[in-house]
């Protein structure tokens, strides 16, 4: 089998994540800035807060999110690391660029500011989520939330980015709008941003997983391979009233499979125990792989 020459292939990743940076750069700055900035309501990270001295002073967004980005990534180098900082650079300067030279040659909308709010969201959760899958960032509030993730794995990008923008858009809130309405726009924005990027980065390979307590463990996997050509894990278990050893039938699928199992599982034993969790995602044999090419 033919490798590719290390400098190939690092040519090839650099090219995909410049494509990758430039598609989400669009979508981050159709959001903010023909969608937010002209609808007049608060969005968070550090957008917003360059969204504030647009409205204030009339800076330009890319170029002062820019600015502000510098003290951010001095703090925060160390705990990101020298890779992860340098790939964060090329984004920033890229979606800065994209946001002060290339949004303003898209049309401006000016209709209903529910949808205005509703395409913000959309497009800013996907342009981020874009961007944090290819393992970069757009700085400033990006580095302190995955700062954030780094020391606190188990948090989500999208609970995390929804905690720290939420005082940002209070703040744009009280300083440029001061109207309820803007407030309640900016939090649909925010909430909408981190499902999409919940959803994009996580939900893509999302599934079900069933942990099934019964006396016939084998036959239960036997039925399940029938059903939906699933294979089952056997964990042991102990009941913590009876002391009996039971066989624990695990078995991860996709959702429209989970109620096959479940039906399945029914007929062979009614008084099977039965707990069907979400799984955020599932790599390996018969889902998606995650391997390096």
């Amino acid at each position: 089998m033919k490798r590719n020459h290390p400098t190939t292939w690092y040519l090839k990743k650099w090219s995909a994540d410049i494509l990758v940076d430039l598609l989400g750069g669009v979508l981050i700055a159709l959001g903010a800035y023909n969608f937010a900035a002209m609808a007049g309501f608060p969005m968070a990270g550090l957008t917003g807060i360059a969204l504030i001295f647009y409205h204030i002073f009339g800076l330009p967004i890319g170029r002062t999110a820019l600015l502000l980005n510098i003290p951010i990534a001095c703090f925060c180098y160390r705990i990101l690391g020298r890779r992860f900082f340098q790939r964060s650079v090329r984004t920033i300067l890229i979606t800065s660029l994209i946001m002060d030279y290339a949004a303003p040659l898209f049309p401006v909308y000016t209709g209903d500011r529910m949808l205005a709010a509703i395409c913000t969201g959309v497009f800013s959760g996907l342009g981020y989520a874009l961007i944090y899958m290819r393992d970069s960032s757009t700085g400033g509030g990006d580095f302190v939330m995955l700062s954030i993730k780094a020391l606190h794995p188990h948090l989500s990008v999208g609970r995390i980015t929804f905690a720290l923008d939420t005082a940002v858009v209070l703040l744009g809130t009280v300083i440029v709008s001061k109207d309820m309405d803007s407030l309640i726009y900016g939090m649909i924005v925010t909430f909408l941003m981190s499902v999409v990027m919940d959803k994009f980065m996580y939900g893509i390979n999302a599934g079900k997983m069933t942990l099934i307590i019964t006396e016939h463990a084998r036959e239960a996997a036997e039925t399940i391979d029938a059903a939906t050509g699933r294979g089952c894990t056997f964990l042991k278990a102990e009941g913590s009233y009876s002391h009996e050893e039971k066989d624990v039938v695990l078995c991860a699928c996709n959702n429209k499979q989970m109620y096959q199992i479940r039906n399945a599982v029914r007929q062979l034993d009614p008084d099977a125990f039965i707990i069907i969790m979400e799984s955020n995602e599932v790599l390996g044999e018969g889902f998606i792989t995650d391997q390096p090419h």
